[in-house]
């Protein structure tokens, strides 16, 4: 019988040093997290192979850069993201960000970095220091856009 989550009861972890992640979902075919970024984050710019991502923000300000354009979006928006496209989830503002992360199938193992885009932010959380916790599926080894 499928019963109701909340955050707090989810599984939890750490991405790279400051940026938490809840499963809410975790199937074979479909991924629900809910993020929270704090002010001037970035993960590392990747692309998804297989995966197909719905990007929606709960709290705060986001700003997705996709394909070199960038989206910026508040409590109540989303932004799908196509397999193939590259992008990269950031935190331009002064406040945390709290975002579902929805994946068919899930992402975890099907991320392969891009290069850098015009536009520069460091990646403090997608590049954490030796012994950080990894985002599932996210190789944090990898330092700056390369």
């Amino acid at each position: 019988m499928a019963e109701a989550i909340q955050p707090s009861e989810a599984n939890h972890y750490v991405w790279g040093e400051v940026c938490d992640g809840w499963h809410l979902v975790k199937q074979e075919g479909l991924s629900v997290i809910e993020e929270r970024m704090p002010p001037g984050t970035a993960e590392q710019r990747h692309l998804h192979h297989r995966a197909r991502q719905f990007f929606y923000v709960l709290a705060g300000e986001f700003t997705m850069e996709l394909e070199d354009h960038l989206h910026r979006l508040t409590a109540g928006q989303g932004l799908e993201i196509v397999p193939g496209a590259t992008h990269q989830a950031r935190n331009e503002s002064s406040a945390d960000v709290r975002f579902l992360v929805i994946s068919s199938p899930p992402s975890h193992g099907d991320r392969e970095p891009a290069p850098a885009s015009n536009s520069f932010l460091p990646e403090r959380c997608a590049a954490g220091d030796e012994g950080a916790t990894q985002r599932p599926g996210i190789d944090v080894s990898l330092k700056g856009f390369g």
